[in-house]
């Protein structure tokens, strides 16, 4: 598919530059180019696709259904669904995990929302795609999905409305249901200037992350060697995962900036489940979330959602180690 674009990264590298094939700053060059245009088409693509679905469920209608309506436990995969067709990250999801609250839906399926968001959204599947292929883009999609619902079922069973701030407490306790918004009476054509702009508005807001991120991943392909992060975070070693997963944590990145390391950290021997769950304790747990969650949440809430959710990110790491 593109093929193109590999011819044009090396007569670009390897002609008008005249930098060596197979020299590392050639490598590193090309991997670059490569790369960033290609991912940089891939994420219009999408997010203009996903500006779509945006357009015509908003996130205020979402949450107004979810208030209303008795789904029978599907409410959870719905709010993970949701979570994973809107472009947050973990910080920006947050103002809306205090809106869904504040619409008086339950804690748990607030909370499938909020795990979802993050790890996958058009931006990361866009990226996805271009490095490791529709197959693992779709186990990667689909096990996100799963880990909000799963964790957002875990965390209802436990009971913590308790454990949320005086002030959501306060809320929870008068909260009233507001009325359904009316429909905007705009033909598809009418939407689409709005959809472009938001699409580009997205790709700006995550342009610099995908530049530095990229850069950081075509230095590591191109001067490191083969077999150097084999060496501490192997296939062979049966904690590579829980210890993958504990580094990601203290660490915050979105999946602009950090993919494109997961693409390197693959190339160079550690196994692409590994490599993903440090990626989603990197991109769907951090110290920024902690901190903007201790708005609505008690510090004891704020442990357990972040243990509940590193173990399910965990699982999943093995079980994509065991699929791809």
């Amino acid at each position: 598919m593109f093929d193109w674009l590999q011819n044009l990264a090396d007569w670009l590298i390897y002609s008008v530059f005249q930098i060596a094939q197979g020299s590392k700053l050639g490598d590193a060059l090309n991997f670059f180019v490569y790369d960033t245009i290609k991912i940089l088409i891939l994420l219009f693509l999408i997010t203009t696709i996903m500006g779509i679905v945006n357009s015509y469920f908003p996130v205020d209608k979402i949450r107004n259904y979810l208030s209303r309506n008795k789904l029978y436990g599907l409410e959870y995969l719905f709010a993970s669904t949701f979570g994973a067709i809107t472009p947050f990250c973990s910080c920006s999801s947050v103002p809306l995990f205090i809106g869904f609250v504040k619409g008086g839906i339950p804690l748990g399926v607030t909370f499938a929302f909020l795990i979802t968001s993050p790890l996958v959204n058009e931006v990361a599947i866009a990226m996805f795609i271009g490095m490791f292929g529709l197959k693992a883009t779709l186990i990667y999609a689909i096990s996100g999905i799963l880990l909000g619902t799963i964790g957002g079922i875990i965390l209802n069973q436990l009971k913590l409305e308790k454990h949320l701030s005086p002030w959501v407490q306060g809320i929870l306790a008068n909260a009233k249901k507001e009325g359904d918004l009316e429909d905007e009476k705009q033909t598809f054509t009418q939407r689409l200037p709005l959809i472009f702009s938001e699409a580009w508005g997205i790709i700006k807001g995550v342009f610099w992350y995908i530049i530095i991120g990229i850069g950081i991943g075509a230095l590591m392909h191109g001067f490191i060697p083969t077999g150097f992060f084999e060496a501490y975070i192997s296939k062979d070693n049966p904690f590579a995962v829980p210890i993958a997963v504990i580094l990601g944590v203290p660490m915050y990145s979105n999946a602009a900036g950090v993919l494109p390391i997961i693409q390197v950290f693959v190339q160079k021997g550690i196994p692409i489940g590994t490599a993903i769950a440090f990626m989603m304790a990197v991109v769907g747990l951090s110290i920024p979330e902690a901190t903007l969650l201790k708005k609505v949440m008690t510090w004891k809430l704020i442990a357990i959602f972040f243990t509940v959710v590193t173990i399910c990110i965990i699982i999943s790491g093995y079980l994509f180690n065991i699929i791809l």
